[in-house]
């Protein structure tokens, strides 16, 4: 028998423990293929929506926003490259200079997603296009060079995606769901939602998301015969 999950991703393209939570949820889809199958679908969170668009310098914002010392800063940077490394991801060593403002890049993550823009995942390819993009190249996501520039990698229509940034488009609704996340409590991330019922919080080592994804699939009332 095949179960078939359903996955919401919710993550922002600034949080390095988003880009570990994917890494890792893939390879533990990848451990259980195939008798579990998912459809991924990325929801938005910002976890700094009114930052403006030049960015801040990453040490003077982590030290503005939780205390930490630039000393206490490159320790946590040392730990994130190591979990990273461990699931496949690269974080370049010079560390982020600065952190940017997310919210177009989520608009065209929305738009990606949409059953009437393109079949075949890339809305998860734009994603893993961006965290790389902002972690491995040290590019600005809020530039809309690269992030058309990331469409164009993953085969999506730059041309509509030039529209939408140039434009309002799904702003609204972006909104509208990222106020659902967090009216139902949900305040930091990356938060993985299995079958819109189990909650999955943080970047979770592969066992973990493993021994979820098999429990939850023996309960998963969408299996199919092989």
């Amino acid at each position: 028998m095949t179960a078939t999950l359903r996955i919401d991703f919710v993550s922002d393209i600034s949080c390095p423990w988003c880009a570990i939570g994917l890494a890792s949820l893939e390879q533990a889809l990848a451990e259980t293929a195939p008798e579990i199958t998912a459809e991924l679908h990325f929801q938005p969170f910002e976890l700094n929506p009114g930052m403006p668009p030049e960015g801040q310098d990453i040490t003077e914002h982590l030290t503005q926003k939780y205390g930490t010392t630039p000393a206490q800063q490159a320790q946590a940077r040392e730990a994130i490259r190591q979990r990273g490394a461990d699931v496949g991801f690269v974080f370049r060593r010079e560390g982020r200079d600065r952190i940017y403002n997310t919210f177009d890049a989520h608009r065209l993550l929305h738009w990606a997603g949409l059953p009437s823009t393109q079949p075949g995942g890339l809305q998860h390819a734009l994603k893993k296009r961006l965290f790389g993009a902002y972690f491995t190249d040290g590019e600005s996501p809020a530039s809309h060079a690269i992030l058309l520039g990331a469409v164009a990698d993953v085969g999506l229509d730059v041309s509509r995606a030039r529209e939408i940034l140039d434009g309002n488009d799904y702003a609204d609704e972006l909104r509208r769901i990222e106020g659902l996340y967090t009216d139902a409590g949900i305040h930091s991330v990356p938060a993985i939602i299995l079958n819109s019922r189990h909650l999955i919080s943080g970047a979770q080592p592969v066992s973990l998301f493993v021994q979820a994804l098999r429990e939850i699939a023996g309960e998963s009332p969408e299996q199919t015969a092989p």
